[in-house]
């Protein structure tokens, strides 16, 4: 049927044809002609990059390259699971990797005759009514609304019917962590039995509030944080997209502060056109968008101020420091967020102390590399330790304060007058008098007992005491003392290989307890606090054991020696003679003997003089072994050579019983 025009009409009956402005030949007015306008279709609403380059394929997935690979094989080996747990940061790609597979699932081809692939047309009607979220039978499902028991039992219920349009039904469920407890147990029996046509895919930021009885019914994937270079790589792609330059700099910060997440990037990215294109910048005939106006778009710092910041109260000088933050404030920086990034660049320093080899990593930025690495050349590790804790504390107390300018300028002030602070060391030789640091244990000579009591502090390496390496071994320890081990580090070659399980013989009864400990822990017990060794004359052990203790002890030491040494000759025999004290009392009064000597120390003494309301505390000497005894190997050269002490339940000998020929 063709249908014609008014004026046509009048033209073809003979009668002239009406004004255009005029009744109609029905008396109504005939609208005017609207104009001619060539754009007349309206402009369609502005979509964010977050949602404008969102992946729709396993290649447009960047940093997940384990999840894509996993996933493909499967698809290609016919061996796609019936539930995924997706599992990632926020901004990873959790919904887009569920909505790719979905497509994936439900993909018929161009030509209609396709099956499940990995990499799905885009153009096939369930492929563009997925994409376009109204395809029928893929469902999403919001768990942080939508928590309770009815709303799963929708889902179970919709699980019973046929796809009406597509291959599978698809069930999103996001942040999967919020379903109640109730609703995750009315979805267990329908999660391990499905029906075949049913694909369940969760996505969750906290999988560890996820119950293990789901876990086990899905196949999990880590979607792991997208690197930094990458992200900045990806950013670039998508700016130039939009027409739009950046700086290699700026794209690095805006990935630096998406930490890990392409969507939070993306944003960030989108509010940094916006901002950049009203400026008049980050055109291609102008010039491109750079770090100041990105570090002013996000609240941050400078990062050349950040380690200016850095280097002035690392050389305590609070006007300088106070002048940086004085600028930032100025410029509408956040000095919480400075001294959070301040932090950032000593975690930075130290790791470049700790890892020489990073200096020459390409995902580090060049001012970490080049200041960074110079930092930490020449400030020690002590120093960026203090630096750390009270950074760490001082980021707690800005977000405490009423104000956070006068929280943030307070703890530089800090800062900077504990850098003139010597180290704790340092005052320890000040208050003694000593100038010269203490000398490092040397490694031709056993080592020295200073006036203190213990081993000389300061050493470097470890060291064999004992003449041709029979003492134990002195090693360092966590608070930079030395301690001398009580059984020696090597064996000595006995000329045959022995069985590696196999452990030496004991040669001394503290040995022995050694050996114990560790591998039958209430026989070690009994034999510290109950046991006194009458004799120990190797193979043969005499003890007395206390009453109360553990029946048939003698017995089980014997076995065990026996069985760790592969030698039958041990004998453990019980005797009522008095014996020695226990380690344990042993161990008890070299304590008291140490608190005491550590009470009457000049260096004590003189800490006590300045804080009369100080008391001691422990009193730890690191030439101790575990059990609180000197080495049995330094026991006798700890002693000063001349003296000889009488046993301590000698008599008192009255002066005039004394020779005067022991005084000649």
């Amino acid at each position: 049927m063709t249908v014609s025009s008014d004026q046509d009409r009048s033209e073809e009956a003979g009668l002239p044809a009406p004004p255009a402005d005029g009744p109609g030949l029905f008396g109504d007015a005939t609208p005017p002609p609207a104009p001619a306008v060539a754009d007349a279709a309206p402009a369609a609403p502005y979509r964010v990059l977050a949602r404008k380059y969102r992946p729709t394929t396993f290649d447009d997935l960047i940093g997940q390259e384990t999840t894509v690979r996993i996933l493909r094989n499967a698809f290609a080996l016919g061996r796609v699971a019936h539930a995924f747990m997706l599992t990632g940061v926020r901004g990873v790609g959790k919904t887009t990797t569920a909505r790719i597979i979905a497509r994936a699932l439900n993909c018929t081809g161009p030509d209609g005759n396709g099956g499940p692939t990995a990499d799905p047309c885009g153009v096939c009607p369930n492929c563009v009514a997925i994409l376009a979220d109204r395809h029928p039978d893929v469902l999403e499902m919001d768990a942080a609304s939508r928590t309770g028991v009815d709303d799963v039992r929708e889902i179970i219920e919709a699980t019973r019917f046929r796809p009406m349009q597509g291959r599978m039904k698809v069930f999103i469920i996001d942040e999967v962590h919020m379903l109640s407890r109730n609703a995750f147990n009315a979805l267990l029996k329908t999660l391990e039995e499905p029906p075949a046509q049913v694909t369940f895919i969760f996505a969750t930021t906290e999988l560890r509030k996820v119950p293990v009885t789901v876990l086990s019914r899905c196949q999990t994937f880590a979607l792991r944080r997208v690197p930094q270079v990458e992200l900045a790589a990806h950013f670039d792609r998508v700016a130039r997209a939009e027409n739009v330059v950046f700086t290699s700099d700026a794209l690095a910060l805006i990935a630096r502060a998406a930490d890990g997440s392409v969507r939070d990037g993306l944003s960030l990215l989108d509010q940094a056109i916006a901002q950049g294109t009203l400026d008049g910048e980050g055109g291609t005939d102008a010039a491109p968008i750079g770090l100041d106006l990105v570090a002013g778009m996000l609240g941050l710092a400078d990062r050349g101020l950040v380690f200016d910041l850095l280097d002035a109260v690392l050389e305590g000088r609070p006007e300088r420091a106070l002048a940086i933050t004085g600028d930032v404030y100025e410029r509408g920086g956040d000095l919480g967020v400075m001294l959070g990034d301040v932090l950032e660049l000593v975690h930075t320093v130290s790791r470049l102390k700790a890892i020489p080899a990073l200096r020459d990593n390409p995902e580090m930025p060049e001012a970490e590399r080049q200041r960074g690495a110079a930092l930490a050349e020449r400030v020690p590790v002590p120093v960026l330790g203090r630096t750390w804790q009270m950074l760490l504390k001082g980021v707690a107390e800005v977000e405490q304060a009423p104000d956070r300018r006068q929280a943030a300028e307070m703890v530089l002030i800090r800062l900077c007058y504990v850098a003139d602070l010597p180290p704790p060391g340092d005052l320890v030789r000040r208050m003694l008098g000593q100038d010269a640091a203490a000398l490092p244990v040397q490694s031709s000579a056993a080592p020295t007992a200073p006036a203190g009591g213990g081993v000389q502090a300061g050493a470097t390496s470890s060291v064999t005491a004992g003449p041709e390496g029979g003492g134990g071994a002195i090693r360092m320890v966590a608070n930079g003392g030395v301690r001398v081990d009580a059984t020696p580090q090597h064996a000595p070659d006995t000329g045959r290989v022995e069985d590696e399980a196999l452990a030496p013989s004991p040669r001394t009864w503290r040995e022995t307890l050694a050996l114990v400990s560790g591998r039958d822990a209430m026989l070690h017990g009994h034999l510290y606090h109950a046991v006194h060794l009458v004799a120990f004359a190797p193979p043969l052990i005499t003890i007395r054991v206390e009453r109360n203790s553990l029946p048939g002890l003698a017995r089980r030491l014997e076995t065990f020696l026996r069985e760790m040494t592969d030698d039958a000759s041990w004998q453990v025999r019980q005797s009522e003679e008095e014996g020695e004290a226990t380690i344990a009392e042993q161990g008890a009064e070299i304590i008291q003997l140490h608190r005491a000597q550590a009470q009457a120390h000049p260096l004590v003494q003189a800490v006590l003089a300045v804080f009369p309301t100080a008391r001691l505390g422990a009193v730890t000497d690191h030439a101790l072994d575990d059990y609180g005894l000197p080495p049995e190997e330094l026991a006798l050269e700890s002693l000063a050579p001349d003296l000889e002490f009488a046993p301590l339940d000698a008599d008192l000998v009255e002066e005039d019983d004394l020779d005067a020929d022991d005084f000649a």
